[in-house]
């Protein structure tokens, strides 16, 4: 599905970057992203969209641990995960004009805490 939708000709010549993301065989969080050329990779967390590049950072961050010193890295709960996203969609809408607002951001925190 996502080979058929990101190269059809008719949304030539924008360029297309999907996340997808789901439970694998062993029960695992899985999160592919695809480039506009079909690559993909599978990984831990992953932004995309207009404020990906005020997202990717936070996360990097407080999931991956990176840029911290003397930090153990601890198993995050089911509502620290919850407010995390909460807190940095509030972040990125507040300065991205096109992050919020149509849903996107009530769907994923109805999905979160399902």
């Amino acid at each position: 599905m996502l080979s058929s939708k990101s190269l059809l000709p008719s949304l030539l010549p924008y360029w297309v970057y999907n996340i997808v993301a789901g439970i694998d065989n062993e029960g695992k969080g899985a999160v592919y992203s695809y480039d506009p050329v079909g690559s993909y990779q599978r990984e831990s967390y992953r932004a995309g969209g207009t404020a990906s590049a005020i997202i990717q950072p936070l996360l990097d961050n407080q999931l991956g641990y990176k840029n911290q010193s003397n930090v153990d890295p601890t198993p995050l709960t089911r509502e620290r995960v919850r407010d995390m996203v909460r807190d940095i969609f509030a972040a990125a809408s507040e300065r991205d004009i096109y992050t919020g607002g149509r849903g996107g951001k009530s769907v994923l925190l109805t999905l979160l805490e399902s």
